[in-house]
């Protein structure tokens, strides 16, 4: 099947660079092989491989749009997101870079799907191509409609790409594709990135902090099993915990008290264990329920480091809880 596929691709290369009746037969070849049921991996890399040469030659091509979404649809509408197995090796090049604004301007959510896929491909994720898509990724929620596909080629285009890579779009259209994705801890290929990336996005600015209290609480199931690694990418940054205590966001100031502890936890002195001592009391008069919900984050956390659940963390807690029933109206 692969000689064949061969033979057929050299065919089709030279009917590119061929007659005006050769190009002519070119889209009916094509729409031929989408009624394959079987499609070897091999078919993948020759019809992103015809993507290239598509975009190239564009200029003595009729309808070549149409043509490079039958060659992306060709090698990965058929493929699977989550089967890592049956990936192609595929050579990138610029053709397949400046490809980026034609699909995404169809505004067809599978072809952007198809794209993309190429793109994230286990085996060669083209990090550079990915990085020219930031502008689109954070707009597509608000043209094209997500399907299950779309939504998790999405996903593994942002944690590839990383929270750096999208700081020229703006913090806030990038927290609002991230709102409206809602990942979870199962659609995820690296939680280690994930947790870098939340982690990374929320310290940016201030601007971040609007992001949903669904990320904050992710973000603390990531850090219980995750806390050693992230603790020595990011430093902490005492603005958040200020942030939202005058923003009276208490549901996410409960979270961020759960990280600090895993993360960046204080000593006796220092500037987290004078934020903690100074602003949770106050937490706890407006959440009562945090005090007992930060000590079962801990105890999970305890258990993953393999150590008790740390003294300190007991009596600032008890010390803050206290102060809070004390002062209350």
């Amino acid at each position: 099947m692969e000689q064949v596929l061969h033979l057929f691709s050299k065919a089709v290369c030279s009917a590119i660079d061929g007659t005006r009746a050769q190009r002519e037969l070119i889209p009916h070849a094509l729409h031929d092989l989408i009624k394959l049921a079987t499609r070897p991996v091999y078919l993948t890399k020759i019809a992103y491989d015809w993507c290239s040469m598509i975009y190239e030659n564009r200029q003595s091509l009729g309808d070549w749009e149409g043509l490079l979404l039958i060659s992306l649809e060709i090698g990965f509408r058929h493929l699977d997101p989550q089967d890592w197995y049956t990936a192609a090796t595929l050579t990138h090049t610029e053709h397949h870079l400046e490809m980026v604004d034609v699909i995404f301007k169809t505004q067809k959510s599978e072809a952007i799907a198809d794209l993309l896929h190429a793109w994230t491909t286990s085996v060669t994720p083209a990090h550079r191509l990915l990085g020219t898509c930031t502008e689109h990724l954070v707009g597509l929620h608000n043209i094209v409609p997500f399907s299950s596909r779309l939504r998790r080629l999405v996903i593994r285009s942002v944690e590839l790409i990383g929270y750096k890579g999208f700081e020229g779009v703006g913090v806030e259209r990038f927290t609002g594709l991230l709102d409206n994705l809602r990942v979870t801890e199962k659609d995820m290929d690296n939680q280690s990135e994930w947790g870098q990336l939340l982690l990374g996005t929320l310290q940016t600015s201030e601007d971040a902090l609007c992001l949903s209290h669904w990320y904050w609480r992710l973000l603390v199931e990531l850090a219980i099993p995750l806390w050693l690694w992230l603790r020595g990418e990011i430093a902490y940054n005492p603005q958040i915990i200020t942030f939202l205590a005058e923003a009276q966001e208490w549901k996410k100031l409960e979270c961020w008290v759960g990280i600090v502890w895993m993360v960046w936890p204080p000593g006796a002195d220092g500037i987290a264990a004078e934020d903690l001592d100074r602003l949770m009391p106050l937490l706890f008069r407006q959440r009562p329920g945090a005090f007992r919900k930060l000590e079962k984050w801990m105890e999970r956390w305890s258990q993953e480091a393999g150590e008790g659940t740390p003294e300190l963390f007991q009596r600032t807690c008890k010390q803050a809880y206290e102060t809070a029933q004390r002062d209350a109206p």
